[in-house]
Parts: structure tokens; C-alpha cells; sequence
């Protein structure tokens, strides 16, 4: 494995890079481009900045999110929403995520989804990322022009500009990099199961799912074993008549209630929907339901991006990519930042915009093309290997911190912290024995005193609340 360290000898070269996002990802690698002296654009196609963070009760017309042509609502959020990590775990590692103590704010440990938003909206007026971002602004192109640059076609949303009433225009600029940070929680991933276009009755993707008040006294299956689809069958349960929940991840076999509810019951996944209504399982039983909720995910989707088939996205693997963020062959002039998933976002593109950032300044060298494209074939060869489904290239999972250690040493960073590595797989474990009650009961109050020492570093006149 290579360890590419920062070459002191080498002259610091200052670039002009565009940002596509200002969600989280596209916030850091901002700052952290801006702290070695590059030039920074960073266009966000919303008003505000925040990406998938910023909730709204607007949704897509069609609610399965398969028509090309709809009108896009880029936030996944549902109302109830709270994080399945706790806050000294999410925050990025120089300016941690504590209790502020302001007004309307909201103090817990495992915060809802308004608290993330403010805590990116105060990073971003800490380091001045917001004075960067072209808010209203969409990328409908980027792609190379020669002698390694990039063109980056954009257009201001809303109509025209200066109160002259006309039309907006593209406007072409061009760049030394792009960097995109678009994140991955808008075109929903939908399961493929025989006779869904035949089953009359309402399908609609999690992306588009708010509140429970649609379901009501409905019969409902819930696709997937995610975190949200979890969170959503039991919120739903709260007001159906019953929730069905069926996953590839659970045993075949015969189905089972859910622990603690009396209108709940895992199954394993569909085998195949009928006109009729039914919802048939591979034991052979039936359930006639009145709404299907896809919790399947989401598709890694670059519309403006033109590579000339260099990067290309394949069963969600974006690929070819070195340690999931540059493209052999397009190094470093173009670089992805927050693919990986089922991790701790906030810190891995901390760590991974600090390593686009200094090779781009040039202070640290990538290996040559060749052997960057080997070691993204031994990828490829070791989940072949192992049986791993391509769908699942860029999930890191327990390998994250690994990555994360590995990414900082290229950029000469401290590891992550044990303290926060332990709780991160601590809270794992307290999840799956305690799924209703462990963002409100747990048992590690050292590492938050571990946490709270570390992060007086950072924020000493500032108290921090003991959680």
C-alpha cells in the first residue's frame, strides 16, 4: 500500500477549483482547498446551503422518483428524523459538534435534523465558506477543454437577473479542478420485483416519505433493512394497521413479529408482486396490501458530468476511481468527495478533501496512473473474490476507519481518535440490542468525557454541556 507523504521541497502551486455542492462535502473541501491557497468556486443549485440536510415537506411528483423529467426535491429528510450517530462522533474533527446552548436549538445527544443543518450553517460562518458559494445556481456541464482544465457550464435559477425579466443564461467558465461533492441521497434506487408495473395500488420511494399520516389504517410493506427503513416501519406502525417489512437481509423462511409490537413482522424480501394486490413471499404466503414504501437507497448520479466514458457509474460503481475520489486517468483535475457509505460522513470527507487539497497544491504526489488503475483492479478482484455484489464498491463499513487512518497519514494528520472509533461501534452494537431506545439510553459516558477533553482544544472559552 503506498504512503505518500507531503514533499516539502516542492513548490506550492495555487489552482482555481470549482465545488459541485454545498451539502457537507462540498462545505469542507471548500475550506480545506481555500486553507492551501487554492481559488474556489463552490455552486450550490439550492438557496441555502446545507444539501440533503435541509428539510422540506415538498415532494416529487412521481413518488417512486423514476421519471426522468420531474422536478427534482433534493432532500430525503423525513420530519421526524434524528441521527443514528451521536453528535461528538459526527462533527468534523477541529470544530466539534456540541450543545451551543442557543435558543431553539436542540441540545440531545442524537439531535433531529434541524440541529445538523444549524451545526453546518455555523461551520460555514466560522471559516466564511458561505462568502464561496453561488447559491441558485445549477452545473448543467463539466468536462475537460485541453492542457488539463475544465469547463464548467452553469445557469442561475429562477429566470433572469437584474430585474431585466429575460431568461438566464449559461455561463461558461473554466477551471485547473472540479470537485464533486453532489452527494448521493437523491435519485432513488428502486428493487427490481416481478409485477411491479402490474400491482395497482401506491408505491412510493423513501426519498418521498415526510410524515405517517398517509398511511393510516393502511396495510403496508416496507422494503429494506436500512437505518431509515427501521426508523420508518415503526413511526408507521404507530397509525397502520400493519407493516410488513421485507429485506434480503433477513433469514428465508417463515415470517416473525417484530419484538414489542403486536402489528409488525419481518419477512424476507418479496419474490413477487400480482394485479390483484398481493404481495407474495417465498414461503408462500400473501399479504394483500394497500401501500409498498421502497427504503432501497439511492443511485450515485452525475448528469453533468462528460468524461468521454472515463468515469462511469455501473450497477452504483463509480468507476474507475483510486481510493474512491480521482479517476486514474483524469488525476487530479477531477475528484469525488463523499461516495463511500455506511460510515461517519463528516469526518471522511474532512480527511478526503485535505488530501485532494494538497495534491492539487502539489505538496503531495500521487502514485503514477498505472498504479493507481492496479490498485483499483485489486479492488475490483479482492469483491470478486469474496462474493461482494458490485452495488456495494463504495461501501466502506467497518474498514472506515482504516480509510479515514489512511487518508490522514498521506496528508501527515493525526489517526482518528480511539474514543471516537470506540463509540462509533459501540452505539453500532447498542442499536441493533436497543433499537427504540439508544439514541436516549447508553452507557459509555467515558468516551464523552474523553470526547469533552479533546475537544477543549478547539472551543476552550466555550462550555460544553455534559451530555
Amino acid at each position: 500500500m503506498f504512503h505518500l507523504h507531503p514533499n516539502p521541497m516542492r513548490p506550492i502551486t495555487s489552482k482555481n477549483v470549482a465545488v459541485i455542492g454545498a451539502g457537507a462535502a462540498g462545505l469542507v473541501a471548500a475550506r480545506e482547498l481555500r486553507r492551501e491557497g487554492h481559488g474556489v468556486v463552490v455552486f450550490e443549485r439550492e438557496s441555502q446551503l446545507g444539501g440533503t440536510w435541509v428539510y422540506t415537506s415538498a415532494v416529487e411528483s412521481d413518488p417512486l422518483g423514476l421519471e426522468p423529467c420531474r422536478e427534482v426535491v433534493n432532500s430525503s429528510l423525513y420530519a421526524s428524523l434524528r441521527t443514528n450517530l451521536p453528535r461528538e462522533v459526527m462533527g468534523f474533527l477541529d470544530y466539534p459538534f456540541v450543545d451551543t446552548k442557543k435558543a431553539r436549538r436542540d441540545p440531545r445527544r442524537f439531535p433531529g435534523h434541524r440541529e445538523v443543518l444549524e451545526y453546518l450553517r455555523d461551520f460555514a460562518g466560522e471559516f466564511r465558506v458561505t462568502e464561496m458559494v453561488r447559491f441558485s445556481t445549477e452545473v448543467r456541464y463539466v468536462g475537460l477543454v485541453g492542457d488539463g482544465k475544465w469547463k464548467v457550464r452553469s445557469i442561475k435559477r429562477g429566470g433572469g437577473s437584474g430585474g431585466g425579466g429575460g431568461a438566464a443564461a449559461d455561463v461558461d467558465e473554466v477551471y485547473d479542478a472540479v470537485v464533486v461533492c453532489n452527494g448521493h441521497y437523491t435519485e432513488p434506487r428502486i428493487a427490481e420485483i416481478p409485477g411491479m408495473d402490474v400491482w395497482p395500488r401506491e408505491q412510493i420511494h423513501s426519498h418521498n416519505y415526510r410524515v405517517p399520516d398517509g398511511f393510516k389504517d393502511k396495510v403496508v410493506v416496507v422494503i429494506g433493512a436500512s437505518a431509515s427503513a427501521e426508523d420508518i416501519s415503526r413511526e408507521i406502525a404507530k397509525v397502520a394497521k400493519e407493516v410488513h417489512i421485507a429485506s434480503r437481509s433477513f433469514q428465508t423462511g417463515s415470517s416473525a413479529k417484530l419484538l414489542g409490537y403486536e402489528n409488525v413482522w419481518r419477512h424476507p424480501m418479496v419474490e413477487a408482486l400480482s394485479a390483484d394486490g398481493g404481495v407474495n413471499f417465498p414461503d408462500g404466503s400473501v399479504i394483500y396490501a394497500d401501500a409498498i414504501l421502497h427504503c432501497t437507497g439511492y443511485k450515485y448520479h452525475f448528469p453533468f458530468l462528460e468524461t468521454n466514458g472515463v468515469v462511469s457509474v455501473d450497477d452504483n460503481r463509480v468507476g474507475p476511481l483510486y481510493k474512491h475520489i480521482f479517476p486514474p486517468a483524469l488525476a487530479p483535475g477531477l475528484s469525488f468527495v463523499g461516495l463511500p457509505w455506511k460510515v461517519v460522513p463528516f469526518i471522511l470527507c474532512e480527511l478526503q478533501s485535505k488530501w485532494i487539497a494538497r495534491v492539487l497544491s502539489g505538496r503531495v504526489c500521487l502514485p503514477p496512473e498505472e498504479e493507481m488503475m492496479a490498485d483499483v483492479e485489486t479492488l475490483y478482484s479482492d469483491m470478486e473474490k469474496h462474493g461482494t455484489l458490485k452495488r456495494y464498491t463504495h461501501r466502506v463499513g467497518e474498514h472506515q476507519f482504516e480509510y479515514d487512518d489512511w487518508l490522514a497519514a498521506q496528508c501527515d494528520f493525526p489517526p482518528i481518535e480511539e474514543w471516537r472509533k470506540e463509540m462509533y461501534f459501540g452505539t453500532g452494537l447498542r442499536k441493533r440490542g436497543q433499537p427504540e431506545t439508544y439514541r436516549d439510553l447508553w452507557d459509555d459516558e467515558h468516551l464523552i468525557s474523553q470526547a469533552n477533553e479533546d475537544f477543549m482544544r478547539y472551543i476552550p472559552k466555550v462550555p460544553i454541556t455534559k451530555l
